[in-house]
């Protein structure tokens, strides 16, 4: 195992054993009539507790402080941490009257498992405490070297919103105090680089009460933004050989009943009944979509592979209480291609894939991890398809990892029900990971839609379908890019530019000029024509995050240049022409 995966493995029991000291220390304060057990597991960012408690208690983050002493005291304690199997009945006896455990325990009986418990201190002693809990924990609370409680928020028992709302406490600890307070300062600044408030304060997008949560409304700034992304996509697309294609926005259930979807997916979809009875759906995804283009006629191996690519919105009916931001959203813009090729050709179409997602997340300073998201041998009803066809589509990827030279993490039980991927894995300004690009292979959707081609020998010869998005979502693409750049966009995808200013009244005709220069260079430039004095000017392009601000007057005027202004305070004088020589090559050059 790679040390980085034993370090995250280590950091993983260390904030479980945290949540259980948590929910101790909270039954010591508040008592477990008034803090009655839900879930809290370990994430990847710290660990969480949802409790319900009686109306007359009400948990603030003015109580953390003292929640946070009585935990350390624990932690000093350096309580023994041990697993105990226990039969379901034995479980129903010890959680009486918990009704969010006794549900846990029906699932586990159902499912014929054996129940376990994780103990802090000696089990069964009066100052223990106990947790229906699978694991795995640190040996002792002595390991928790540092934490911190960090808010309080609502969330619906099991995240469905027609079950009660339980209080949920955050939290997270790490095995040293500098790691604790380097992550505090990330956060802090995360905070401040919110892409929801950034996306109000550069007027990029909003959400109105009357069209509905969930679905952004984007202004001309934020409108540039989609559009030059979506541009670089295609154009990196373009060159692998891709063509266009466009597809409606509605389709019969039929489609999906067909491509599996609806089986796995129709309590997510936008459904919708005609006038005549006849059930359609909002399309939640456009791959089955596509295979109908290609099923509209019989192709020859010599006209293969087929790459279709389109740019549009799908739609998932998410559940309002997760709903955020950018990051999950009901109208998604996806960045969708399609490749139906022959199974000797896989490997040079998921090259050029590979290709275009490197190249395009270089512009970005993205450093990129790769992730083979598998199935799960142990759970053979999520998948479609049987495990033989599994296993070579899964070596197929590793292969191809190899021979690139990269050193791929194996993810078992990520894969899509359809097929095995490769994820890419992105790592922003602030060291957070997310996953961005995904190339699928699909042995399925071919065989339930029966797409073919005719091989040199005149049969017909069963076609692979390969799945592409590089930005994924380009709305959860740019909440993670306004973040990373904290909304200081680089020249090339920056809305506005340049900006000009002029000091005076007088200087607005010369700065008018200037910015006919500028937009025949096919550079985006706005004139502050506002009465405010230049230091005010300055300050709201600041505010705005400009990457260049030109000053004009009387003596810009006189010898025909401008005085460019840099975001990061750099300064010089420039001749027009030089200026738009300049930004031609830093657009271009996508530094």
């Amino acid at each position: 195992m790679p040390d980085s995966q034993a370090n995250h493995d280590e950091l993983f029991k260390l904030r479980h054993t945290a949540e259980h000291v948590l929910t101790m220390a909270m039954h010591n304060l508040y008592g477990t009539d008034q803090v009655i057990m839900a879930m809290g597991p370990a994430t990847d960012d710290g660990f969480y507790f949802d409790f319900d408690s009686g109306e007359d208690f009400k948990l603030s983050e003015d109580q953390f402080p003292k929640i946070e002493t009585e935990m350390e005291r624990l932690i000093d304690l350096d309580l023994p941490v041990s697993r105990q199997e226990i039969s379901v009945e034995e479980g129903r006896e010890m959680f009486a009257g918990n009704p969010y455990k006794q549900e846990w325990l029906d699932e586990i009986e159902a499912a014929g498992e054996q129940a376990s418990v994780y103990w802090l201190g000696e089990p069964g002693k009066e100052d223990s405490f106990a947790d229906l809990c699978r694991g795995p924990h640190a040996a002792s609370t002595g390991e928790i070297k540092a934490f911190k409680l960090l808010s309080i928020a609502g969330a619906y028992w099991r995240g469905d919103e027609k079950n009660k709302m339980l209080t949920r406490v955050y939290g997270t600890a790490f095995s040293s105090a500098a790691e604790l307070e380097q992550y505090l300062k990330n956060l802090e600044l995360a905070k401040q680089r919110d892409h929801k408030k950034l996306g109000r304060e550069l007027d990029l997008f909003s959400f109105s009460d009357l069209v509905g949560p969930g679905l952004p409304l984007w202004s001309p700034k934020g409108t540039i933004l989609r559009n030059l992304l979506d541009d670089f996509v295609w154009q990196l697309r373009q060159e692998k050989g891709y063509e266009q294609v466009e597809i409606p926005h509605i389709t019969k259930k039929d489609l999906y009943e067909t491509s599996g979807h609806w089986d796995k997916f129709g309590d997510e979809l936008f459904r919708m009944t005609t006038k005549e009875g006849h059930e359609f759906v909002m399309k939640p995804m456009n791959c089955p979509h596509h295979t109908q283009i290609y099923a509209r006629k019989q192709f020859s191996y010599r006209e293969m592979p087929q790459r279709y690519a389109t740019t549009t919105m799908v739609y998932r009916d998410e559940q309002t209480g997760e709903l955020n931001g950018l990051s999950r959203v009901r109208a998604i813009t996806q960045d969708d291609s399609h490749v139906f090729c022959r199974p000797e050709q896989v490997a040079d179409e998921v090259n050029a894939v590979w290709d275009i997602a490197e190249e395009f997340y270089q512009a970005f300073d993205f450093k990129l991890d790769v992730r083979l998201s598998l199935h799960d041998p142990n759970e053979p009803d999520k998948y479609l398809g049987g495990e033989e066809r599994w296993q070579a589509a899964e070596q197929q990827l590793r292969e191809l990892a190899k021979k690139r030279g990269v050193e791929a993490t194996e993810a078992p039980g990520e894969a899509a029900f359809y097929g095995p991927k490769v994820d890419f894995m992105a790592y922003d300004s602030l060291g957070r990971e997310w996953q961005v690009a995904t190339i699928q292979l699909d042995f399925n959707m071919p065989e339930r839609f029966d797409l073919f081609c005719i091989n040199e020998a005149g049969d017909q010869e069963r076609v692979v379908m390969i799945h592409v998005a590089i930005m994924g979502s380009i709305e959860r693409f740019l909440s993670i890019l306004i973040e990373h750049y904290g909304g200081a966009f680089p020249l090339w995808l920056a809305p506005e530019q340049v900006r000009i200013l002029p000091i005076a009244d007088r200087h607005h005709d010369y700065a008018r000029k200037i910015a006919d220069q500028l937009v025949a260079a096919d550079i985006r430039v706005t004139v502050d024509n506002q009465g405010d004095r230049l230091p005010a000017k300055i300050k709201s392009a600041q505010l705005d995050k400009i990457p260049y601000m030109l000053v004009v007057g009387d003596q810009e005027m006189e010898s025909g240049a401008v005085n460019v202004r840099q975001r990061d305070g750099e300064q010089e004088s420039l001749e027009v022409g030089e200026l738009v020589e300049k930004l031609t090559e830093e657009i271009s050059s996508k530094k």
